[in-house]
């Protein structure tokens, strides 16, 4: 016998039991096994009238949680970054863009530095 094996024999741990049987509850969790964009759809779900659109000019970058914040309510938002300066738009336009990508939303440029931001469940048609 080896000195690793005799003090694991020592220490009492040579005879752990492997438990190969599942858990008691294992078929409640396989029922409820939802996908994570299901999940992520169900979180971003309107819980508000989806027919109001908010119109946002921000004038500087810290605006951005109000924007975060009526788009997350599930509301239309139109953003008017015409007062800002080019690089504080950008970065403006870049914070929706991720905004809508992570909440399974759209944007859609609808004019020079007007941008539509619309929810999930918001269908948008273009003509």
């Amino acid at each position: 016998m080896g000195a690793v094996r005799k003090v694991v024999s020592y220490l009492g741990l040579s005879g752990v039991d492997h438990y190969d049987e599942g858990y008691d509850d294992d078929e409640h969790y396989e029922d409820e096994y939802v996908p994570a964009t299901e999940r992520a759809a169900r979180r971003w779900r309107a819980n508000v009238d989806s027919s109001r659109i908010v119109m946002v000019q921000p004038l500087k970058y810290n605006d951005a949680p109000l924007i975060g914040q009526h788009f997350r309510d599930g509301q239309t938002v139109i953003m008017d970054v015409t007062g800002m300066s080019m690089p504080e738009a950008t970065r403006m336009v870049d914070f929706a863009a991720g905004l809508a990508f992570g909440c399974e939303g759209r944007i859609e440029r609808i004019a020079e530095r007007v941008f539509l931001l619309a929810p999930a469940h918001v269908e948008i048609e273009t003509t």
